[in-house]
């Protein structure tokens, strides 16, 4: 029986404040990874998205503010994250162009496919790190049952011909990812390193790949997240807010 107990939420802004979401107050919370995952992808007006694991909706909300006259999927499996999904979407103004599903995302949507398919894959494998205490941070962070290798799969599969694919992750993952889409029927591959100062190693990789693309692969030039006070920097802040324009 279900006990009507409400977990704490929060409401935070996004894209400086013209997005106002709810997520958990203790749990998996966005951050920046979602906001320049949205802003690398150029969705025209009557094409259709898929957020792959969206939790709150982050990601596909970012989207949806910037690209208009797109639709947006979300699947999400988490019954609490859904829910917020949903309230997000109505209390923004994008519930006729989002629609979430409770679902799990390497089940797929029975067949349905998407001009593009945008996700954030739990970062680490199985039995690396110590499992979070909070349930919907460890389904964030960790791995499920076929790795990152079923979750590559899931998204390919959810591609129209020509669809792009375009994911963030950890860049100590960039050699696991691009083994895994070389198998998969998609080309044209793009990375683009986020560093988080200037000359320090990258931390987290956007990676975008066409399926049945055969354009050659291309390391984008990267955004460097921080100046060296500690500030975003003038390209980070313009993504961040949303300042940075519309998809060309």
């Amino acid at each position: 029986m279900h006990s009507g107990k409400i977990d704490p939420t929060t409401t935070d802004g996004f894209l400086g404040g013209r997005l106002r979401l709810h997520q958990p107050a203790d749990g998996y919370r966005a951050g920046g990874d979602p906001i320049f995952l949205a802003a690398h992808v150029a969705a025209k007006p009557g094409q259709t998205v898929l957020d792959l694991g969206a939790g709150v909706g982050t990601a596909g909300l970012c989207l949806l503010s910037r690209c208009p006259g797109i639709t947006l999927t979300a699947l999400e499996l988490d019954p609490g994250q859904a829910a917020l999904a949903r309230a997000n979407a109505a209390d923004n103004g994008f519930a006729d162009r989002m629609e979430v599903i409770e679902g799990d995302a390497l089940a797929g949507l029975g067949g349905r496919c998407f001009d593009h398919v945008i996700t954030n894959p739990p970062w680490l494998p199985e039995g690396t790190s110590r499992r979070p205490r909070s349930a919907t941070r460890s389904k964030g962070h960790m791995e499920g049952e076929g790795g990152l290798a079923a979750w590559v799969r899931a998204a390919v599969r959810a591609l129209a011909p020509k669809g792009t694919l375009t994911l963030i992750h950890r860049a100590d993952r960039l050699a696991d990812l691009l083994a895994l889409l070389d198998a998969a029927p998609v080309g044209g591959l793009q990375v683009t390193p986020l560093w988080p100062k200037a000359g320090r190693p990258a931390l987290r990789v956007i990676v975008a790949a066409r399926r049945g693309g055969r354009a050659p692969f291309v390391l984008q030039p990267g955004i460097v997240l921080h100046d060296e006070d500690g500030r975003h920097s003038r390209e980070a802040q313009a993504i961040l807010t949303g300042a940075f324009g519309e998809p060309e």
